[in-house]
């Protein structure tokens, strides 16, 4: 029996939540089938997709994504250059939702200031490298996910060789300083790039497309950051990091950027949302 019988074979009658019938393939017969054809979790899920049979896991991701799309996201790889406040959020959504194989990094270790904002923080890992972190949550949150994190500060030719192989760039970086290097790199790629940042109760998200509007230009290279000034509250990270992740998520399933060469500008402190264009 070839994969897509044995699919077939172990897929079961069910229905999405508006009524409509559909027929799934359970978490555990796809790990069984994993197994027994020697391919990554992953790969099953998006054969099974591609048979129109959907993947339990991400039942409740229809109808926001389509089959075609949803099988996409499995086949796709995202860098994710930060795993702190911004970064970690981005990890989780991207691991829930689907997305394939994620390439991260980060140098940076928790410490207790980190703990009132950042999705990874906890007491128990203070001190310990935020990359190692980020492989714990990702692998309880989805183990079919292949993903990697490097406990390392990227300088230009690391932040190249992060990229390599992946169809979306997230910069969730802190300050200005090392931005502008990552959207080289993203550029020298072909990559869009999605980014963003929050200060307060303020924050931005942008993509930056490969000889888009030069972001930095306009925002300029601060050594030091808004956000050490002013803060940096939860509700505003996660704020700014769903809209990242919602951006880079658009962008893998194949559907246009909404925010290229645009800056969406987030203000909690009176719940305004603008959109400025850099053109």
């Amino acid at each position: 029996m070839d994969l897509p019988d044995a699919i077939a074979s172990r897929a079961v009658p069910a229905t999405l939540p508006d009524g409509t019938p559909v027929r799934v393939l359970s978490g555990s017969q796809a790990t069984a089938l994993a197994r027994a054809f020697a391919l990554p979790v992953r790969e099953v899920d998006a054969n099974a997709l591609d048979a129109g049979i959907l993947p339990g896991r991400y039942l409740r991701n229809f109808t926001a994504y389509s089959v075609a799309e949803q099988a996409r996201l499995l086949r796709s790889t995202a860098a994710l250059v930060g795993l702190g406040g911004l970064g970690g959020t981005v990890l989780e959504i991207l691991a829930r939702t689907g997305v394939g194989t994620i390439v991260a990094a980060d140098g940076d270790r928790f410490e207790e200031s980190n703990l009132n904002r950042q999705l990874l923080a906890e007491d128990a890992r203070l001190d310990r490298p935020k990359a190692e972190a980020a492989l714990a949550r990702a692998a309880a949150i989805n183990p079919t996910a292949t993903v990697t994190a490097q406990a390392a500060f990227l300088d230009a030719a690391g932040m190249a060789a992060c990229l390599a192989g992946a169809q979306v760039a997230v910069d969730a970086l802190g300050g200005l300083t090392d931005r502008p290097v990552l959207a080289r790199a993203a550029a020298a790629r072909g990559l869009a790039l999605v980014t963003a940042a929050v200060a307060g109760d303020t924050g931005y998200v942008a993509t930056v497309l490969p000889g888009g509007p030069a972001l930095w230009d306009i925002l300029g290279g601060a050594a030091d950051p808004a956000e050490n000034a002013l803060g940096c509250q939860a509700a505003g990270v996660t704020v700014a990091a769903g809209l990242q992740a919602a951006e880079a998520l658009r962008i893998l399933a194949g559907r246009p950027p909404r925010l290229a060469g645009k800056l969406l500008v987030v203000d909690l402190s009176d719940m305004t949302f603008e959109t400025v264009s850099l053109t």
